[in-house]
């Protein structure tokens, strides 16, 4: 047998082996004990003004007025083509495609006051800005259309 081979087979594999390992394991250890050295802080962290993400206002008051006036039009339109009769007290859903706003009309009545013809109702709006409620009143106008009478915020 050649003394290579006896060395390897004498147990000196496992010494080598074990070296081996260990080399691999500080190998390793060194960069991520280097990057901890240093420690990470909140305190020493700053905020990236560079990165601009959106141009959307960061505080909208209150929605858009010509998205509100959309929706205003759309709750008119299920208001004055409801069939009450029918309704039964039920609510009537409503939605607006074009400013993604939806809602529900509830407390849908129709008046007669002095030959004319009105119809009251409360109104949820559910949009990107938040949910709000409405009061409202429409009324059958002489040419035959219907006229928002009032629509205000609760």
């Amino acid at each position: 047998m050649s003394r290579i081979a006896q060395a390897f087979d004498s147990g000196q594999w496992s010494v080598i082996a074990s070296a081996s390992a260990k080399a691999a394991l500080l190998t390793l250890a060194l960069p991520l004990a280097a990057c901890g050295a240093g420690g990470f802080s909140l305190q020493k962290a700053e905020v990236d003004r560079s990165i601009i993400t959106a141009s959307a206002p960061s505080s909208p008051a209150a929605p858009a007025a010509s998205d509100q006036d959309s929706d205003q039009t759309t709750i008119g339109n299920a208001v004055s083509s409801a069939d009450i009769k029918e309704l039964g007290g039920q609510t009537v859903p409503w939605a607006n495609a074009g400013t993604g706003s939806r809602g529900a009309i509830t407390e849908l009545v129709e008046l007669k006051d002095g030959g004319l013809t009105c119809r009251r109702f409360s109104a949820t709006r559910e949009s990107f800005d938040g949910v709000a409620l409405y009061k409202g009143e429409l009324c059958l106008a002489e040419a035959g259309g219907w006229r928002m009478q009032e629509f205000k915020p609760l």
